[in-house]
């Protein structure tokens, strides 16, 4: 019996979605424990992943495999309660004094207000390109799905798919653009109250420890490896029109800091990509 033109897309599809099933995501097979001891776990069958942290130790884990270019998906539920003090960090990077680096960090705050997710992007060693915003939801409550999209045209951030950040090739500037080093992911849960809660006024209270940030749907779509999904629409990913409305309304209404706008940090001028940086 032969396949209409239809029947055939609709078993494509089947088929791609068994092979995106078979080769999903496990903590033990896609990421190493670094440092931490017993404060960094994985559990039910390597589909979770915690990582804690006490007045000892924090804890963290990397990939096994580094990246060169794709999407990589986590869901995350955050520290809950008073938090204040703690920083849980979620990025891409490569090693070396020229590395290049992709963050996301969650700033703690004091039961009841708000989380900052801190962004920034690393090119040959150097930062300082910073944003930071609050999230329009309890991080804490459920778990939510950041990720990075990361073509050699631009790297978009994003949460529960709704791009928050643009960072755009600028290489014609003369502003350098990570393509060249392959980067692993990392995280890590760690006490950093000399700066992340209101500039390091308010303290860790150890008497609300231990913390506990989990982990799950780990993924990642790129073109390399056969353990990875084989969706290619990042490679040409390109905010439509729906995209852009959405991102204005995060960086209208949840953007608390943008180096593109600090005029006083930046007194001999703004960075040059900050002139490629309107949506």
């Amino acid at each position: 019996m032969g396949f209409s033109s239809y029947e055939y897309s609709v078993l494509v599809l089947v088929l791609a979605m068994m092979v995106a099933t078979a080769s999903a995501s496990n903590f033990y097979q896609d990421f190493d424990m670094t440092w931490g001891d017993h404060r960094a776990k994985i559990f039910n069958g390597g589909q979770l992943l915690s990582l804690s942290l006490d007045k000892v130790s924090g804890s963290g884990f990397q990939s096994k495999r580094e990246y060169l270019f794709g999407r990589i998906d986590m869901q995350l539920k955050l520290v809950a309660g008073n938090s204040a003090g703690t920083v849980t960090a979620y990025y891409l990077s490569s090693q070396g004094p020229t590395h290049d680096e992709i963050d996301f960090e969650f700033l703690g705050n004091l039961s009841g207000d708000p989380y900052i997710l801190h962004t920034n992007v690393f090119t040959q060693g150097k930062g300082n390109r910073e944003q930071q915003f609050y999230l329009w939801f309890d991080p804490t409550r459920n778990f939510h799905t950041y990720s990075v999209i990361w073509n050699p045209r631009q790297i978009i951030f994003l949460v529960d798919n709704t791009p928050i950040r643009l960072f755009r090739n600028a290489e014609s500037m003369g502003v350098p653009f990570p393509k060249n080093q392959p980067m692993r992911i990392y995280s890590s849960l760690w006490n950093a109250d000399d700066w992340a809660t209101r500039g390091g006024l308010v303290k860790t209270d150890w008497s609300k420890g231990p913390f506990t940030a989990y982990y799950r749907n780990f993924r990642a779509y790129t073109s390399t490896s056969s353990n990875s999904f084989s969706n290619s629409a990042w490679q040409d990913q390109e905010l439509d029109a729906n995209s852009r409305r959405r991102l204005r309304w995060v960086q209208k209404n949840f953007m608390i800091y943008n180096y593109c706008t600090d005029y006083k940090r930046f007194p001999q001028g703004l960075p040059l990509e900050c002139k490629n940086s309107k949506v």
